[in-house]
């Protein structure tokens, strides 16, 4: 990766004998917005707390544009931060909120007056700015504490699961407005989230954390579509699993030979071998079911155990002949009764091989 904005070293992080990070390594490009994707515990906030200056690693650095950075204070790495809670100051006005950070960095009150402008035009609160945060909607605080952050131009700008206590309404419209934001200015983002589609609709590229190791970096098509680990499928989305046994490998594809009978072709998201006991990961969306009992090629003979509409699509159960496997279909597909037989297609791509 060349023009590597920021690199974690090596990075461990312990508490007494708690390991929370694990001998991590990430760069990330100056210009890209990564999310730190994890559940609880993963390790994702004391990685972003390190990046800026709350906490100290154990061991390895942090650099930023090459320099490490872990004996600056806070103040000094040129980091803007967004938190969940806002952290707003109540008795001042949304300019006055804004206008903080240069006011402590020294700038002149004319600039002071000109950035904060800036800012405000930028998030679309020109209109606010003589409000306190108490007069304000969440959105509006949000966007506030984002104005702040970005208003003294930092290098970085980091942000911890600023959009957890939104309505889903709001916080799907401000996952738009920070992507936007981001590809106008060319800003280089760190954003941590436990919320899947959140990393999906926001990112550059992802790195999935657990127990704090990453399991996968990439695009967020990369960790959707080829997960390399039953983790990553899982924790990505809604997926379908069957277990198998691969039976030969040709190229980026195995011929795999399921537990409870058929043979399915699958790609391949890493290296497997003949004989060698592997799951197969199918997202429900793939899947087309059709009528009839004889499965041929990428097929699965299947019942039908419920069906239910749930508005902008149709999620399909099916028995445990086909691993219990959920399908999703278009809203205006046809409503398949519980008990029909069904035949369940998906092409080679669409299935992915996961080593255990």
């Amino acid at each position: 990766m060349t023009d590597i904005r920021i690199r974690f070293d090596g990075i461990s992080k312990w508490y007494g004998s708690l390991c929370v990070v694990d001998n991590l390594d990430l760069d990330i490009a100056k210009g890209q917005f990564v999310s730190l994707l994890g559940p609880s515990g993963s390790g994702k906030t004391t990685l972003l707390m390190m990046l800026a200056g709350f906490e100290t690693p154990t061991k390895g650095r942090v650099l930023v544009d090459g320099e490490p950075v872990d004996h600056l204070p806070t103040y000094r790495r040129d980091m803007g931060v967004v938190f969940q809670s806002y952290a707003l100051f109540p008795h001042m006005s949304v300019g006055e909120n804004i206008a903080f950070p240069l006011q402590m960095r020294g700038v002149g009150a004319a600039e002071i007056g000109e950035r904060v402008a800036r800012a405000l035009d930028m998030v679309q609160l020109s209109a606010m700015r003589d409000r306190r945060p108490s007069q304000l909607s969440g959105g509006q605080q949000q966007r506030v504490a984002l104005a702040r952050a970005l208003v003294f131009e930092p290098r970085v700008v980091l942000m911890d699961e600023p959009l957890g206590a939104l309505d889903k309404q709001l916080r799907e419209q401000m996952q738009l407005d920070i992507r936007a934001l981001h590809n106008r200015l060319g800003l280089t983002i760190v954003f941590v989230t436990h919320d899947q589609s959140e990393a999906l609709t926001m990112s550059d590229r992802i790195a999935v954390l657990n127990k704090g190791k990453i399991e996968q970096i990439g695009t967020p098509r990369e960790i959707y579509d080829e997960p390399h680990t039953r983790f990553v499928a899982e924790f990505i989305g809604e997926t379908n699993l069957a277990e198998g046994t691969v039976e030969s490998v040709a190229g980026a594809e195995a011929r795999i030979a399921l537990k409870r009978g058929g043979h399915v072709i699958a790609g391949l998201s890493g290296k497997v071998a003949a004989g060698q006991d592997v799951l197969l990961s199918i997202r429900p969306e793939r899947i087309e079911l059709k009528d009839g009992t004889v499965a041929t090629g990428n097929s699965i003979a299947a019942r039908v155990a419920d069906c239910v509409y749930q508005g902008d699509h149709l999620r399909v159960q099916l028995d445990g002949s086909a691993h219990g496997f959920i399908v999703r279909l278009d809203r205006k597909s046809r409503e398949w009764q519980p008990g029909a037989e069904v035949v369940a297609e998906f092409r080679p791509a669409d299935c992915r091989v996961i080593a255990p």
